[in-house]
């Protein structure tokens, strides 16, 4: 029942809208049939440009923040499993951001980052470094900035998943590696990595999906600036459904939005799968 109706139906309703001329403002929301989607994919349309140039921005984000999302997490994590005194301060210390909102995260960093009163460009400058750097009004510093934000705040969350698949890989397996004479390199390569592979494929799909659904930090820090250059995918999708009242095309651009992570996801996990077989055989 709840999956019916939180999962199901908004799936099947926004299909349904993607399919009309739907103003919510107005009485009459006539059937388009794939005038919508053929705007979007249509060189040439009002449409095409402005979508296509958020999944771009889409694109680069994801491209920048998943591999460091999955990296820096992993190095955190394989740290965080060592015993050291204070180990379990350190793990909250790296958690704590991520149960911080969006909201709170994109006000905090858009003060810090400003250009003219912002502590980064302070602390640059007294170390003598550039400190007119605009980071929220210029590429690429507003991408690094958005990126550098993003893996701050969320990269507790990844590393919780590693900490968990590594404290699950047995033991015996590490001290017949040592007992081979095999190096700390040699057992990170050859027994955690692929102890971890069920884990890192769930991370990376799932931080795929997150990355490519990034809306609030780019609408608070940078307000999609310089030039709606930083304007993602579901920045567009909601300012052309609740902006502009065209809901038929912003639920046509998440049913495109969709079908592209659903691809993309098919393909990290048949790359994670042929990976799995090649170590096997």
């Amino acid at each position: 029942m709840l999956f019916g109706g939180f999962v199901l139906l908004p799936i099947v309703l926004g299909l349904w809208i993607s399919l009309h001329h739907w103003d919510y403002t107005l009485p009459r929301r006539p059937f388009v049939g794939l005038d919508n989607y053929r705007n979007l994919l249509e060189p040439g349309s009002v449409a095409f440009e402005p979508f296509w140039n958020a999944m771009e921005a889409t694109g680069i984000f994801t491209l920048f923040s998943v591999p460091l999302l999955i990296v820096v997490p992993l190095v955190v994590a394989m740290v965080m499993n060592e015993k050291f005194p204070g180990r379990n301060f350190f793990r909250a210390v790296y958690f704590a951001p991520y149960v911080l909102g969006v909201a709170v995260v994109g006000v905090m960093w858009r003060f810090l980052l400003d250009r003219n009163i912002g502590a980064v460009n302070s602390y640059l400058g007294a170390l003598g470094l550039p400190d007119a750097v605009a980071w929220l009004s210029s590429l690429p510093a507003a991408w690094v900035a958005l990126v550098g934000v993003t893996v701050w705040w969320t990269l507790g969350f990844n590393a919780v998943i590693y900490l968990a698949g590594l404290q699950d890989i047995p033991t015996e397996l590490y001290d017949a590696a040592r007992i081979d004479g095999a190096g700390r390199w040699s057992i990170i390569w050859n027994v955690t990595l692929p102890g971890l592979r069920p884990v890192t494929m769930f991370v990376t799909i799932v931080t795929l999906i997150a990355s490519a659904n990034m809306f609030g930090q780019s609408f608070i820090m940078t307000d999609g600036a310089p030039a709606q250059q930083t304007r993602t995918a579901i920045f567009y999708i909601a300012e052309t459904g609740l902006q502009n009242f065209q809901m038929g095309q912003a639920a046509a651009a998440s049913w495109i939005l969709t079908a592209a992570l659903m691809l993309l996801s098919l393909v990290v996990f048949g790359v994670f799968r042929a990976r799995g077989a090649m170590d096997v055989s």
